[in-house]
């Protein structure tokens, strides 16, 4: 069955699969009782969406997050199609397939903006009017809200009906899907960090790595907030405990999402442990390793537990990092981030950007660090001769998309592109791992973070940089890698690339050579 919806201003035709809901079931179902429970709901319908389509890890995912697919019976199908409660569940909706081949659900949820011109009473009217019952309120940009459609229609049917409507600037579904996060684990131990020093050891190119030894002789990154954004974090790792930030928390994506502020309960993910690990592992305390910026503070935001969520969810995390008072009503002026950096999305590359995503970006591009505006680093996807225009968050013009290298200075199996911009080791790379240790790991995931924690060194030495500026530093420093054969044009870029391998470096003494 064929159904439409607006994103971004763009009507998408998208597939819904025939006889079949979504279902969350209650957090408190578990075992015997959530099978049940699924029972009561009709029969599954596993063997229909994998035929659709759906991969294992797609589907292993959503059951992580308590969502199961069911051929509806007549008692369920009569309370999903009246927008009545389902007992001993949560949220439910149709299972839609997106042009990309992606699967979302579309429950009765979806986020909307009204034009600026609407005074709040004229804006509280029209959305009482449409039926729509405010979820939250989203302070990145004006009139902008999570709402939850009338009981008659779901988040699709009302995108199609308030696009025509004169008071809205977009009404977009917030589907939930699957957002993986970006790496391939290699399994095999790597006991040296090569990407800070390399010596050839192990078959690599001696100093085919970022140079940041010679940076570390003049910052640590002290002073420095970055802002890792992922599903969840050891926050009690020993070698990254002792540098967080009072601003890391995380979201539980269930109907409007609340922010917990601390690490208390925060989930966790090998995944984004590596990751904070690159950035910001501690110096000299006798563990396994360090990070790019040991000094720095980090602020580690976790979302999409279990790679399931809405790209609302992450558009509050990017937001929040940004201008805390997004969320925290009262948060100093300040106390946002001064880097970003996230590593989810699918490796196919094919991921849509919703409009309010596009608006947290852009709002904290323009807003973070009051007003100097923040840089967004995020990682491209894995995988040979990947379009990476085809990510269109990856990217968006206000982010800082990075690719893989390997310990010989080439460039190893990411999406390439002219929006690609820097290269960064992310091959067999060592970092912190959950359950307090260490490994190695292969992905753009981890190139990401040890760009974002290079550039917050940059950072540290001359802290009034306009994000444009932070932005050309790391350009203009990085390292022409990839030997003879690889042709960067006139402007220094090359689509496999970007600007050259970063050199933080290269990259402190440019930042320093700056100050006034």
């Amino acid at each position: 069955m064929s159904r439409h919806y607006y994103q971004r201003g763009h009507l998408v035709e998208a597939e819904q699969i025939d006889d079949v809901v979504a279902v969350r079931m209650g957090r408190a179902a578990v075992g015997t009782e959530a099978a049940e429970i699924e029972a009561e709901l009709g029969s599954s319908a596993r063997e229909q969406v994998r035929e659709a389509g759906v991969d294992d890890e797609t589907s292993e995912a959503f059951a992580r997050a308590n969502w199961v697919f069911v051929r509806p019976n007549q008692r369920t199908r009569e309370a999903f199609t009246a927008g009545e409660a389902i007992p001993g569940t949560e949220a439910a909706g149709q299972v839609i397939r997106r042009p990309n081949g992606r699967i979302g659900i579309a429950t009765d949820e979806l986020t909307v903006q009204l034009r600026p011109t609407l005074s709040e009473e004229e804006v509280e009217r029209e959305l009482e009017s449409l039926g729509l019952t405010v979820v939250i309120r989203l302070d990145f940009a004006k009139h902008l809200y999570e709402v939850r459609a009338s009981a008659s229609r779901d988040a699709l049917a009302a995108s199609v009906e308030l696009h025509d409507n004169d008071h809205f600037v977009f009404a977009e579904p917030s589907l939930v899907e699957h957002v993986p996060a970006r790496f391939r684990p290699t399994g095999a131990r790597y006991p040296e960090q090569w990407q800070w020093r390399n010596a050839g050891t192990g078959g690599g190119t001696p100093d085919a790595d970022v140079h940041i030894e010679s940076a570390w002789d003049r910052t640590f990154g002290t002073g420095m907030r970055v802002a890792v954004i992922d599903n969840g974090f050891d926050t009690e790792h020993p070698d990254l405990a002792s540098g967080l930030d009072p601003m890391s928390g995380f979201f539980d994506d269930v109907g409007g999402a609340v922010l917990v502020q601390g690490t208390a309960g925060m989930p966790d993910s090998n995944h984004g442990t590596f990751c904070a690990g690159m950035v910001g592992a501690r110096l000299n305390n006798g563990a396994g390793g360090t990070g790019a910026a040991p000094e720095c503070s980090l602020a580690l935001l976790a979302c999409l537990k279990d790679q399931v969520g809405t790209q609302t969810t992450l558009a509050r995390a990017v937001a929040y990092a940004a201008v805390p008072s997004t969320e925290v009503p009262g948060a100093a002026p300040g106390s946002g981030a001064d880097i970003l950096v996230s590593s989810l999305g699918p490796n196919s590359a094919d991921w849509d950007l919703t409009g309010t995503l596009e608006l947290a970006l852009e709002f904290a591009a323009t807003n973070g660090r009051q007003g100097k505006g923040l840089a967004i680093f995020w990682a491209a996807s894995n995988g040979r001769n990947v379009d990476v225009t085809k990510d269109e968050v990856v990217s968006h013009p206000d982010v800082i998309a990075v690719v893989r290298s390997n310990n010989k200075d080439r460039e190893d199996n990411a999406a390439r592109g002219p929006e690609v911009e820097l290269i960064a080791p992310g091959v067999k790379v060592f970092s912190t791992k959950s359950g307090g240790g260490y490994g190695t790991s292969t992905g753009t995931s981890f190139a990401a973070p040890c760009a974002a924690g290079c550039a917050a060194l940059a950072l540290s030495v001359n802290p009034d940089l306009k994000r444009d500026q932070l932005r050309e530093v790391m350009h203009e420093s990085a390292d022409k890698i990839g030997g003879p054969e690889v042709r960067y044009d006139a402007a220094g870029h090359n689509d496999d690339y970007g600007f050259g391998r970063v050199n933080a470096s290269r990259a402190v003494a440019l930042a320093d050579g700056m100050r006034p």
